[in-house]
């Protein structure tokens, strides 16, 4: 950072939006609070109770944590500059955002492997759950998810660091690794950063495919020989899992074709969802499909809801009735 010559980089996607920019930003901050209220919402009720202090409901905490992480890390940012007359934004604040996304979506994918194996060790072990899962193993699993990448990425990272700016234009709404590295003075090293990004990219995905694969098959070949009433049972405790690795794994796809491939025949507005969808759709998701779509979850939110009398007592049992 020390020999870069720009000190802003220009984000050129806002100029096609300056029309619109005072509708979009009431939609980013509408979907910003909605995510950070629903997230915390989720926290709270867990912390709360007792009888939700299991290790998947850890989990689920940790997995809120990060989603108000994400949105935190672009939805600001993305209102600032959309405001801004020159949609610019300062380079360190930048490479900030760049580590702050990654590590990011680094964690989201190590928390759903966990949550595999939590799944795994549930219905394949279920009189021994407890004991697989100690609060031991919990707290290891929470210290890997949570450091690994920010550790990993940070050790990747610190090869961008070094690079010094002769670009200043990014076409993205936010700042990723692979628009800075365009913008470098440098070719050689624009050639051996993607380089190496394409070899460290596998550490940061295929042990956690790996782990939720295995879970998964051994939980299918379980399933095989239990009742169909049983069945039903595991796979209800696997459906929000697999919709949020499902929606998950479809924005971290979106990206990665937006980063290593020319879109330019996408249109603008297929290409911006596309960009955001990562952060956004799985913040506002996971929190509905793990609070909304568990009912002993719900019952607990209609009840804090009842507490605080934000919710009438009748309504709140209708709906848990429903």
């Amino acid at each position: 950072m020390d020999n870069t010559t720009v000190l802003t980089f220009t984000m050129t996607a806002y100029t096609v939006m300056e029309n619109y920019k005072h509708g979009l930003f009431t939609m980013f901050l509408l979907l910003y609070c909605i995510t950070i209220i629903l997230n915390s919402l989720l926290i709270t009720v867990i912390h709360q109770n007792k009888a939700l202090h299991q290790p998947m409901n850890v989990f689920i905490c940790m997995l809120s944590i990060n989603e108000i992480y994400g949105s935190t890390s672009l939805l600001p940012a993305i209102m600032v500059v959309l405001m801004s007359e020159t949609h610019e934004v300062i380079v360190k604040w930048c490479m900030a955002q760049v580590y702050f996304l990654h590590t990011y979506a680094a964690a989201e994918f190590l928390i759903f492997a966990v949550m595999g194996y939590d799944r795994y060790a549930a219905i394949c072990f279920p009189l021994h759950y407890h004991s697989i899962m100690s609060n031991s193993k919990v707290g290891m699993l929470v210290a890997l998810a949570g450091l690994y990448p920010l550790i990993a990425f940070a050790c990747f990272y610190s090869l961008t660091l070094q690079l010094s700016f002769c670009g200043k234009v990014m076409s993205k709404l936010y700042c990723v690794n692979m628009e800075l590295v365009k913008n470098a003075c440098s070719n050689d090293s624009q050639l051996y950063i993607s380089r190496v990004g394409l070899v460290i990219l596998p550490l940061f995905i295929v042990p956690q495919v790996v782990m939720i694969a295995f879970s998964y098959v051994k939980i299918s070949r379980v399933c095989m020989n239990l009742s169909r009433e049983s069945q039903r049972n595991a796979l209800k405790t696997c459906i929000p899992h697999l919709l949020s690795l499902l929606i998950y794994t479809i924005g971290l796809l979106f990206e990665m074709m937006q980063t290593r491939f020319d879109m330019i025949r996408v249109s603008f507005e297929t290409r911006i969802f596309m960009s955001l969808y990562f952060v956004i759709i799985p913040s506002i998701a996971n929190p509905v499909l793990y609070g909304l779509g568990t009912q002993i979850v719900r019952v607990q939110i209609l009840n804090l809801f009842v507490r605080y009398k934000i919710l009438p007592t009748n309504l709140a049992k209708a709906v848990i009735v429903a």
